[in-house]
């Protein structure tokens, strides 16, 4: 089966140890830097999310096109492109760099067209709603590179991780 996604798809994960990603519609913890990477790593690219994660942002992020896919035939949000399958969003985001950044379903549905995983893996087991299953133990990614980063007061630690697909 040939994929016919843009050259570079990244998906952006920001997970616990224990496959937390949410609880409530919001991140079970606060890490500025975490932010400042996330901010970094999506600038100037097309994020691809759920409408749960769209609803989640505190609004329209600048310097990024905002794709959100949604079952809701009728869902609309000012400075949101609707789309309504993973070949939809990446048909319109042809040959521009993508991120996906959430939630856990629209993970699920993009790992296979992802060439890239950039995670901060939250050193905690943390109470959450929504968890995703480490993209690691599906096989097929290789580590290129992982910043530690110490707890701080009551900040966990926490690892910057960079996966690449293994060719």
């Amino acid at each position: 089966m040939s994929e016919t996604h843009p050259l570079h798809v990244t998906m952006i994960v920001a997970r616990a140890r224990n496959g937390v990603i949410g609880r409530d519609g919001a991140l079970p913890w606060h890490l500025p830097t975490d932010l400042k990477r996330f901010k970094a790593l999506t600038m100037g690219t097309i994020m691809v999310m759920g409408r749960k994660t769209f609803e989640s942002l505190p609004g329209i992020l600048p310097g990024r096109r905002h794709l959100v896919i949604t079952r809701a035939m009728d869902w609309t949000a000012p400075g949101a492109e609707v789309v309504h399958s993973a070949e939809e969003a990446l048909a319109l985001a042809a040959g521009e760099p993508v991120s996906i950044i959430g939630g856990a379903e629209i993970f699920a549905l993009m790992l296979p067209r992802a060439d890239r995983i950039e995670m901060t893996e939250v050193l905690a087991d943390l109470p959450g709603d929504t968890r995703i299953a480490d993209p690691r133990e599906s096989g097929g990614w290789r580590e290129t590179a992982r910043e530690e980063h110490p707890a701080e007061g009551d900040r966990p630690a926490f690892a910057f991780i960079t996966l690449e697909r293994a060719s």
